[in-house]
């Protein structure tokens, strides 16, 4: 039997239990009295383990809150409490567990769990269920391989016991326990009943990096085979008996309310069965969606817009640069910029203006609830299941244990569904309230209600002043940043803004990991009406940007190649350095490139991940340009599933690439501009570069992967097409000089 490293379990971030549910071993906390109401059945698609969002199972007697829970019919079905939307979270966990309890991959399920915050929250978050930050893994590391660590233990001792050997002498191999002496074996399908019995162990033993087996490996992805043959239930697949599918017409401007409504040629639509107010709005409810969507359509609305927001990007952009020509909130101070910056040999500045952006997740919000005589049950793709559990409960007044939410599969997020308000369930809880529950309510955006009426990636606008001494070394570096904030007024604020300095405007910038003696950032957060919220890679998808292609400009001001210009500034950040280092050498920097080429570098540090991307760009003689290569290098610790991370870097890279090429969200007079694809565009398959990625190899905690390649990429491509033409950009997305 492999040696395995001790590991004291004290029980500091979740309980562990044994209990018989049916027949098998369940490892983790049983809840007596929690029986499931019986209601209506569910009509769904036909779902089976692995395939979150499956059907719900009704319990007789117990609903198990549990990590692990293997049946005597050899399946580990592992419960896993974070949104899979895409990122490979189902596949990760699993994989913990299957480690530790050296399962074989192919008899392993996934089930999405419950909202339940005293099991399944996010340790990172204290008490609260989620799924944001990149922490899925990263939080969930030990977690899961202790729960498959101390089932694999009660499986031998099991074994043990029945075989009269010492548990010392007995192996575990693919799901198969054996007994090399005696020749007995068996499966854990044979052996959960029994295991089921044994006491959980106080102390368990996790394997050290260099025995493991799936961890570090390519193993095919949990979601897959469901996301292709269309097995996998996300919202849009929820049917159940009477249901009605509901749109809502919202105000054309934030803050305008309605006036009147005249639903009298809606009602006349076929399939329109009722019309309600609510409080974002006025709701038609039809027997599908696109009656509903016709209903809609026929409403005679009339609004109140004398408070509603009327300015417009261009009004909003000159009132952040009058705000920048005076001190924020300090958010890092070290030394005296202002005086260094005096006595330096040369000065230079810049200022960059970053637009609103959308999440423009290819699934748009929708949300299933249905009363039940003891609460609530809602499904959807949840992201975020503690404050929605609240916010829903607080609709109806009721407890938030009385709200049940189903996980299902999202079509992407991108932050969007971790929404502070929980605005696009707490809308379909007051459809639901207002119809008095009698019937199950299917809410449903279009895109354009997803682009006009949802929350945004705040705009903001940075002014950078630095200074470089004699020999070109920088000696002074000045940050300003003006946005809005998005923890303001929400739940969030206490924890995130301190001293008036909300950390997620500021991070990637406050954090500067170049040496500079003299450094200030600082931080103005203006209030506007538009509706804000944390994007893909967060703060650091302008910090980045700004600080990358800033460093840039101060390398060729000081006449050295970039990455020369870099490495002495990053020798405190050994992490930073080795990501650099490692992807100027994959990319061949410095080799020569034919004439309208250009390679650009970035460095960025997001989610305690460590990310360089040296893009190469081509100019063509019309003023266009074309991005033709992307080498990205990442440290991020233990790579659970490499080709995950892979993806993962890949997908946010082209993520970010569409902000870079092509997505902007303007206002006009008030009203959002763009409404589809058509008009916010996001990267079309046609300008995806070929992609190359290397990790770092590592035995380190890992740390994450969803987000940190996003904002690097922007300022890579920048940099490249500085390069070629000299031009030095003040907005995104990137426009050459006619």
């Amino acid at each position: 039997m492999s040696t395995r490293h001790s590991l004291r379990m004290t029980r500091r971030r979740f309980l562990v239990n044994t209990a018989t549910v049916g027949a098998g071993l369940t490892l983790g906390m049983l809840l007596p009295g929690c029986a499931r109401e019986e209601g209506p059945e569910e009509v769904m698609p036909e779902a089976g383990p692995g395939k979150a969002g499956g059907e719900v199972v009704r319990d007789a007697r117990f609903e198990p809150n549990a990590f692990i829970r293997i049946g005597t019919d050899d399946r580990v079905t592992v419960i896993i409490k974070h949104l899979e939307m895409g990122q490979g979270t189902y596949t990760g966990l699993a994989t913990l567990v299957a480690e530790e309890l050296d399962a074989a991959w192919d008899q392993v399920d996934v089930e999405g769990a419950p909202a339940d915050a005293a099991l399944y929250n996010n340790l990172f978050w204290g008490k609260l269920q989620g799924t944001g930050g990149s922490t899925a893994i990263a939080n969930s590391y030990e977690q899961m391989r202790n729960a498959g660590a101390a089932a694999r233990h009660m499986l031998v001792m099991a074994a043990a016991r029945q075989w009269g050997v010492r548990d010392s002498e007995i192996d575990v191999v693919d799901g198969v326990i054996s007994h090399v002496a005696s020749g007995r074996q068996a499966r854990f399908g044979e052996m959960s009943e029994a295991a089921a019995r044994e006491a959980v162990p106080d102390t368990v033993f996790v394997k050290e990096p260099d025995e493991f087996r799936l961890i570090g490996t390519r193993l095919p992805r949990k979601d897959s085979k469901a996301k292709v043959d269309g097995t996998a239930v996300f919202t849009q697949d929820i049917r159940l008996p009477g249901m009605l599918t509901a749109l809502v017409a919202h105000p054309p401007r934030f803050g305008a309310r309605l006036k009147s409504f005249d639903a009298g040629k809606a009602m006349i639509v076929p399939g329109v069965e009722e019309v309600v107010e609510i409080p974002t709005g006025v709701a038609v409810l039809a027997t599908d969606f696109w009656a509903a969507k016709k209903g809609r359509d026929a409403l005679h609305l009339e609004w109140d817009e004398t408070d509603a927001f009327a300015l417009g990007s261009t009004e909003i952009l000159a009132q952040y640069r009058e705000l920048a020509q005076a001190p924020g909130s300090p958010a890092r101070s070290e030394g005296d910029a202002g005086q260094a910056l005096q006595g330096a040999d040369r000065k230079l500045e810049t200022a960059v203006a970053f637009p609103y952006l959308a999440h423009a997740a290819l699934e748009p919000m929708n949300c299933v609830i249905q009363k039940t005589g003891k609460g609530v049950e809602v499904w959807n793709g949840e992201q975020y299941q503690t404050p929605d559990q609240a916010a829903v409960a607080g609709v109806f007044g009721l407890e938030p244990e009385q709200v049940r939410i189903n996980m299902l599969y999202a079509g992407g997020s991108f932050g969007r569904r971790a929404n502070p308000d929980s605005d696009y369930l707490v809308e379909t809880a007051h459809i639901v309230k207002a119809i008095g529950g009698r019937a199950p309510v299917k809410m449903v955006w279009t895109r354009e209600d997803d682009m006009r009426a949802g929350y945004y990636r705040p705009l903001y606008f940075h002014t950078l002043k630095a200074g470089l001494d004699a020999e070109g070394n920088p000696v002074a570096w000045q940050h300003r940043i003006v946005g809005q904030s998005i923890a303001a007024d929400t739940a969030f604020e206490g924890a995130l803004i301190k001293d008036g300095v909300d950390i997620t405007s500021v991070e990637g910038a406050s954090n500067l990991p170049y040496a500079i003696p003299d450094i200030s950032v600082d931080l103005h957060s203006p209030v506007h009406p538009v509706p804000v919220q944390w994007w893909r890679s967060v703060g650091s998808t302008h910090t980045a940007f700004a600080v990358e292609t800033f460093i840039d400009q101060l390398a060729a001001a000081a006449g050295r190649d970039p990455v020369e210009f870099r490495r002495p500034l990053l020798r405190d950040h050994p992490r930073h350095l080795g990501v650099m280092e490692l992807v100027a050498e994959k990319a061949g920097w410095g080799g020569s490139l034919p004439e309208g080429r250009g390679r650009g570098i970035a460095v960025h540090e997001s989610f305690n991940s460590f990310v360089a991307q040296v893009a190469e760009v081509t100019v063509s003689g019309d003023g266009g340009f074309s991005v033709d290569r992307v080498v990205i290098a990442v440290d991020c610790g233990v790579a659970v599933n490499p080709d995950i991370v892979r993806a993962q870097m890949e997908g946010g890279m082209a993520f970010g690439l569409s902000a870079a090429l092509e997505s902007e969200l303007s206002f006009s007079e008030g009203r959002p501009v763009q409404s589809n694809y058509h008009d916010y565009r996001v990267l079309r398959i046609g300008q995806m570069p070929e992609v190359e990625v290397h990790i770092v190899p590592s035995a380190q905690p890992p740390t994450g992967v969803g987000e940190p390649a996003t904002p690097v990429i922007a300022p890579a491509v920048a940099n490249a097409l500085s390069a070629v033409t000299g031009q030095r950009f003040s907005s995104l997305p990137l426009k050459l000089n006619a």
